[in-house]
């Protein structure tokens, strides 16, 4: 399937990008082609690393629920890491997405990405400017970050280190007039270190979705499953199916890096309670795997 060619002026047209014809050169787009049907737009852009951490991820696929659940469609580039985290979560919420692909609409890249693809075809839409067989050359991606930009009303930077290509898509979304914000992240490694920096140069902090209410009023009411808790057992532990304690050992190991993750997210992502979590850290950590930091933080030794 390579979907359908949308020309500029057309009824349809997605706004926003109509924007992009006052940069000048070569920003503003002719046509896109489609895959899907165009949710409502503007929406808000959320971007990130390829390369995120198991917080950016998590981050991503929580801002993305919080959005899909309240009817914000959530624009991003299809890419791994942060890009997919947001589409999922934004899915799993009942959510409609954007993918704005750096390819054509023929080329099946990230192979790893073939289901995600038609859950996002199905709830949302693929959209390229490139023609169908259109390889995903590295000068596409900094290009289509305009499109993502213009789709939005406000662009988070989830994170993104110092070279990141989400600050690309940040600077686009200043130049258009969007609202630009940035989930601050941890000092002590490099994957925040460009989403800091937007910070320090003026970007708005991204706390929770309640910061996008001034863009999206919807935004400043509670969603309902933000009201439900997952069922607990006695013990406190969440109703997930128990596994062995390898088992809990090996998928914290492959969750926890040198950059620092919060506990809570440890015990969400291995469904224990705070006392299951708190005696696994302990063997791992008298076993030199883990290190437990200030603040609720865990990651992996620096040998």
């Amino acid at each position: 399937m390579t979907g359908h060619r949308l020309a500029a002026g057309a009824g349809c047209w997605p706004p926003g990008l109509a924007d992009l014809d006052q940069l000048g050169g070569s920003c503003g787009v002719r046509s896109i082609w489609l895959e899907g049907e165009l949710p409502p737009l503007p929406g808000v852009a959320l971007v990130g690393s390829r390369q995120a951490t198991f917080a950016g991820l998590e981050a991503a696929r929580r801002i993305g629920a919080d959005l899909g659940r309240r009817g914000v469609t959530v624009v991003s580039g299809f890419a791994l890491g942060v890009d997919a985290a947001a589409h999922r979560g934004c899915l799993a919420a009942g959510g409609q997405t954007v993918a704005v692909l750096g390819c054509g609409l023929a080329v099946d890249y990230p192979r790893s990405h073939r289901g995600l693809r038609t859950e996002v075809s199905l709830r949302g839409a693929l959209v390229s400017e490139y023609t169908a067989w259109d390889g995903p050359r590295a000068w596409h991606f900094p290009h289509r970050n305009r499109i993502i930009a213009a789709l939005s009303r406000a662009v988070v930077v989830v994170e993104a280190g110092e070279k990141s290509g989400a600050l690309s898509t940040a600077r686009w979304a200043a130049d258009l007039g969007r609202e630009v914000l940035a989930v601050p992240g941890s000092i002590l490694g490099q994957a925040n270190r460009g989403s800091n920096r937007l910070l320090r140069d003026g970007a708005r902090p991204y706390l929770d979705v309640s910061d996008l209410a001034d863009v999206f009023p919807e935004c400043a009411v509670p969603g309902a499953s933000d009201r439900r808790r997952r069922p607990e057992r006695p013990g406190g532990e969440a109703a997930n199916p128990p596994l062995e304690a390898g088992d809990h050992a090996a998928r914290l190991l492959a969750l926890v890096s040198a950059e620092p993750v919060p506990r809570e997210l440890i015990g969400r992502a291995l469904g224990l309670g705070a006392s299951g979590l708190a005696v696994l850290l302990g063997e791992l950590e008298l076993e030199g795997h883990v290190r437990s930091l200030p603040g609720g933080l865990v990651a992996r030794p620096r040998w």
